[in-house]
């Protein structure tokens, strides 16, 4: 490269640090890198806007990053979080990512609900807050699917909330590391990544080795995250850590499912027979061991009334079997969101937000932090370094959900007009090496 020009076009890059206040206002930190609060500097920053900069860790550009990097560029939702913008800092070979800032998660939402239920403390919340939560989920995740797109980690800390400000209590969808499309894969998607999903919300069949999964395993994992906003505790907790091994088969996390949900019938997933690991399982296992389990008895423990709209529509999304596991677009038009009160696009409803905010980490406590629970704007949690980057994605509008909407005062067609779709017109070009050469 001419060395006149590559100094002339590095002089007119944008770079982080000329354009944002973020030194010391550090929100995150884990294997993806750091995230940093910032904001526009003082000549630029005539609407206060809050940011959240992701800096991908290492050098150059992981396979996750330029996963995360392409869908997100093409995807455009109201509850899946927003790219703003990638600047490469060619002189330290940084890449930075600028999204949307999000000053809460459903991990810590969770959590502050969790302590004061401990100790006795009423939080003046909406009655429709954990409904309202639930369907800007399930709209996120009907609007992935309808693009042929898995989340493949769904969990609290990847289920963003929005502030005060313009979108306040508006949930966005995080983390895309991990996300793949599944329409026509060159390879089936259990041999590219043949652990996905953190493991508390991993469906039985990615635990029993399935190799063709579907959607069915981001339903299954709304389905812990509901329970979870239900009771303030994971339904699925299982205390021994994550296996990093490829085999997805985990014994106690299958033990713990079958506690709450007891042992499948035969008759309730006939193909359970056909999953990779059904002779481990039968070795492992005795279905009389699980006789009195169920999820009626567990939810009731948690004063959740097993004839109630809201346990029906749970029991739905933690089916078995997940041919029989409802979808997206069938849950967003359950009986749970038409009754009383109906959900609302702002989840805290013009209440005072109760929760705190985010805390800024120091270096000191970059070794102490939970990389769950201190994400912002999104994480890389893939461990897929080696895997082919992602498709091009031609992205098609959401189908018949989009529809029907249970929204107080809200038409359709003001909803359709939100979701108009933006198309890139730039391609991602990404070396096999280390280094990386991008057009963004």
């Amino acid at each position: 490269m001419d060395f006149e020009y590559k100094q002339k076009t590095n002089a007119e890059r944008a770079k982080v640090e000329d354009l944002f206040d973020y030194e010391g206002c550090k929100v995150g930190r884990g294997t993806y890198g750091h995230v940093y609060k910032g904001k526009r500097k003082n000549r630029l920053n005539t609407d206060g806007r809050e940011y959240a900069l992701k800096q991908i860790e290492g050098t150059g550009i992981s396979m996750s990053a330029c996963r995360e990097i392409a869908l997100l560029r093409e995807l455009k939702h109201p509850n899946v979080i927003s790219l703003q913008k990638v600047f490469l800092s060619h002189t330290d070979r940084k890449v930075w990512l600028l999204f949307d800032y999000a000053e809460h998660d459903l991990w810590h939402i969770i959590k502050f609900h969790r302590s004061a239920k401990a100790n006795k403390k009423q939080i003046d919340v909406p009655k429709n807050m954990v409904k309202s939560l639930l369907f800007q989920i399930l709209d996120g995740i009907h609007y992935l699917h309808a693009n042929w797109v898995l989340h493949r980690d769904l969990k609290p800390a990847n289920i963003l909330v929005m502030g005060e400000g313009e979108e306040r209590g508006r949930v966005k969808i995080a983390d895309m590391g991990f996300a793949r499309l599944f329409n026509s894969p060159l390879k089936p998607l259990a041999d590219l990544d043949p652990v996905v999903v953190t493991f508390w919300y991993r469906a039985p069949e990615l635990l029993l080795g399935a190799r063709h999964y579907t959607k069915a395993i981001d339903i299954w994992a709304i389905g812990c995250i509901f329970a979870e906003l239900l009771t303030y505790e994971p339904i699925f907790h299982c205390r021994q850590e994550d296996i990093k091994t490829s085999n997805p088969y985990h014994h106690d996390q299958l033990d713990r499912i079958f506690n709450v949900m007891g042992f499948p019938q035969d008759k309730d997933w006939e193909d359970i027979r056909k999953m990779p690991e059904h002779g481990t399982l039968t070795k492992d296992f005795k279905r009389s061991n699980y006789v009195n389990c169920n999820l009626v008895k567990y939810m009731e423990k948690h004063k959740v009334k097993p004839d109630s709209k809201q346990f029906h529509l749970l029991q739905k999304l933690l089916t078995m079997d997940p041919t029989k596991r409802i979808t997206s677009e069938l849950a967003m038009k359950d009986p749970y969101f038409l009754e009383d009160p109906l959900p609302s696009q702002d989840v805290f409803e013009g209440k005072n937000i109760p929760y705190p905010k985010r805390e800024f980490l120091t270096d000191d406590d970059d070794d102490k932090a939970d990389t769950g629970a201190s994400k912002a704007g999104g994480a890389d949690q893939s461990s897929g370094h080696n895997q082919p980057p992602a498709k091009r994605v031609r992205v098609m509008p959401p189908s018949t959900a989009q529809n029907w909407y249970p929204y107080k005062n809200q038409h359709i067609h003001n909803v359709q007009a939100q979701q108009a779709l933006q198309f890139s017109s730039s391609n991602i070009q990404t070396s096999t090496s280390s280094t990386y050469t991008s057009r963004f």
